[in-house]
Formats: structure tokens, C-alpha cells, sequence
């Protein structure tokens, strides 16, 4: 019995691409320079990849600026007093906001698969931001000359394009980042903007084919920054129903930060349509210890037993550092959690065969 495996995106950055990133912000280091840290930090995470057997890898989203902002990096019609998004240890990150329209992508994940393919043979995942993320840009104040229908017509295109040009580049899957679903239901309760969330992101999956939408996937968590969440309050039952209503072939879930993964398996069995595959997350990436083989096999016998070995895969609960100035984690304990991660998925298949 095969169980897929795969990472859900970003590693921390070499110290000095993160170093390099202030420099450049503070101007005082050029684009080029950057870029070509970048390139270097790229194969190098490729390779450490590569080293772990993961038969599914990524770049670690090393010249990202962060998971959600790569598309509007370095757009003239925004300004810093977008959404504030608090978490449990206090800290805050805080969403630009859009100034003027039409709404453009300045760059697009295909150009992150595009290079990752050009230093590997291994298949490439590709992460893209979700449109309903991206629509948290839009100012409640409005914006004259530039209606809000207006922008989400502009903003579903952009997000088509977006998975368009990963497939275009090559990439083996894509993975649509949801990390705001449980935070929409902290927010609003009544899940009203949960339906609203879900609606915007099936509007730009269903203009994708069923034999692409196998190709696609949902990632959600209660977020992850400096070792810390913003809705982990937020029950799996709450969203869950809702979330499995997305027109997706593949789901990946924080799983193993859960208190009461029985719950969680529950829950998932009871929304989840068939067809959908579950990827559940085996690492915690907010807990420094590195997971055991042998603890990552029976975290996946245990799911296998409540959902079918056959509906399943193992994944990382989130991304190791979504933000590129994230440094909770050190980056050889990120890649030891991943090699847990294959080398216990193998035992489970082994046990499961």
C-alpha cells in the first residue's frame, strides 16, 4: 500500500538570504546581488531536499518575500494599513492595502517552479496564496473609481493565471495556501465569511478541468509564525464541512499540533466527499522536537485505520517559515522532521502492505 508524501511548502532561509533581504529593503544591496543569493539558497534546498528521498519536493519558497505577499511584492497601488492579523503570543502581521485598480499579479509561482525545475529532476510542488487571502487587500472604505466586484472579477483571473503558469512551468501539483479558513470562523462565527472564502476560491477552481482539479490542492492551518497560530482555537469540526466543499482533489491539514487527533480523524471522516484525498500533517512545525520515524509510521496507521489507507498521505502540519523573517526554526531541524517524515511514511507502507 503506496501513502504519498509531500511538503506543504517553505524551509527557513540560509542566514544570509535573510540578511540579504534586509540589506536589499534598506537599500543597501542591489536586486541583483539578491537575486543571485537567492538562486544559490534555491539549490541548496534542493539538494538537502534531494537528500531526504522525498520522492515530491519544493525551493522552500526561498525568494518569497512571504506565502501570501509574493504576488503583490513591489506593486505601486498599495499602502501599509491593510488587515491585522494577531496571534496567541501577541505578535501581529499586518496585510497591505490596495490604493488603486485595476488589480495585476506582479509576479506569478510559475516563476519559482520554473527555476526550481531548471536544478532538478525530482517532480516540483508549487504553493500559490489563495484568492479569498488575496481579497483581504481590498480597503472596507472602498476605492473610488475601482468597485469592489470590480476587483475581485480582476482578482479571480490573476488567481487563475497564477495556477495556469505553475502548470505551464512544469509543476507536478499545485497547493492553494488556506491558511485564513479557520481564522474566517474566529472572526465571524456565524461562517459567513467562511462561505464567502470557499465561494471566491471554487470560482477559480472550477475554471480548471476535473482531470486538472486532481492536480490541485487545499492547505489549511491555524497559522504558523515565530512558533505561534492565530485561530488554533478554532475547532476541525467548525471548518471542516465547509472546507471539504472546495472543488479541490487533495487536502492538506495541520494534524500532528492537534490535542485531540481522534476528534480531528472523526470530523474528517464525516465531511470529507469521495474522491478527496487527505494529507495529513505528521510534524509539527512549531515544536523543535524532531518526530521519530516510528512515532510519524503510527501518527498514519492510526489515520489509516479511521479513514482507509487508500484516502490518505502524510504531509508537514504547515509551512516551516511562510514569512522570510521568520527564524523559530532552524533550518536542519526542518529538514531532519522531513526526513522523519519519509522515513516513517515508508514504515507505515511497509506495515500497511
Amino acid at each position: 500500500m503506496r501513502i504519498p508524501t509531500e511538503p506543504v511548502g517553505s524551509v527557513p532561509r540560509p542566514k544570509y538570504l535573510i540578511e540579504a533581504m534586509g540589506s536589499f529593503a534598506k537599500g543597501e544591496i542591489k536586486e541583483a546581488e539578491l537575486n543571485k543569493l537567492a538562486d544559490q539558497a534555491v539549490e541548496e534546498t534542493i539538494r538537502l531536499f534531494e537528500q531526504t528521498g522525498s520522492p515530491i519536493i519544493t525551493d522552500g519558497e526561498q525568494s518569497k518575500p512571504s506565502f501570501v505577499t509574493y504576488p503583490i511584492h513591489g506593486s505601486k497601488q498599495l499602502n501599509g494599513n491593510g488587515v491585522v492579523i494577531p496571534f496567541a503570543d501577541g505578535h501581529t502581521r499586518q496585510l497591505p492595502a490596495l490604493t488603486g485598480g485595476p488589480f495585476r499579479y506582479q509576479a506569478y509561482a510559475g516563476n519559482y517552479t520554473e527555476k526550481a525545475k531548471k536544478v532538478t529532476r525530482v517532480p516540483v510542488k508549487q504553493a500559490v496564496i489563495s484568492a479569498s487571502a488575496i481579497s483581504l487587500l481590498y480597503p472596507q472604505a472602498g476605492i473610488p473609481g475601482y468597485t469592489q466586484p470590480q476587483f475581485i472579477a480582476d482578482l479571480i483571473n490573476q488567481a487563475e493565471a497564477d495556477i495556469r503558469s505553475c502548470f505551464k512551468a512544469g509543476a507536478y501539483n499545485v497547493q492553494i495556501d488556506f491558511t485564513e479558513a479557520r481564522l474566517a470562523i474566529k472572526l465571524d462565527p456565524s461562517k459567513g465569511l467562511l462561505k464567502m472564502f470557499v465561494d471566491l476560491n471554487n470560482q477559480v477552481l472550477d475554471r480548471f478541468s476535473a482531470e486538472e482539479k486532481k492536480k490541485i490542492g487545499v492547505h489549511t492551518c491555524p497559522g504558523g509564525d515565530h512558533d505561534s497560530t492565530h485561530s488554533a482555537d478554532i475547532s476541525y469540526a467548525e471548518l471542516l464541512p465547509l472546507l471539504f466543499e472546495m472543488h479541490a482533489g487533495n487536502f492538506y491539514l495541520e494534524y500532528a499540533g492537534e490535542k485531540n487527533k481522534k476528534e480531528v480523524l472523526n470530523a474528517i471522516k464525516k465531511s470529507a466527499k469521495p474522491g478527496q484525498r487527505i494529507f495529513l500533517g505528521v510534524t509539527d512545525v512549531l515544536n523543535p522536537r524532531v518526530e521519530t520515524p516510528e512515532e510519524v509510521r503510527d501518527t498514519i496507521l492510526e489515520a489509516a485505520s479511521v479513514l482507509g489507507a487508500e484516502n490518505i498521505g502524510s504531509t508537514d502540519d504547515c509551512g516551516f517559515s511562510p514569512f522570510a523573517d521568520d527564524t523559530s526554526t532552524a533550518r536542519e531541524i526542518a529538514f531532519a522532521k522531513i526526513r522523519s517524515r519519509i522515513e516513517g511514511t515508508s514504515l507505515a507502507e511497509k506495515k500497511l502492505g
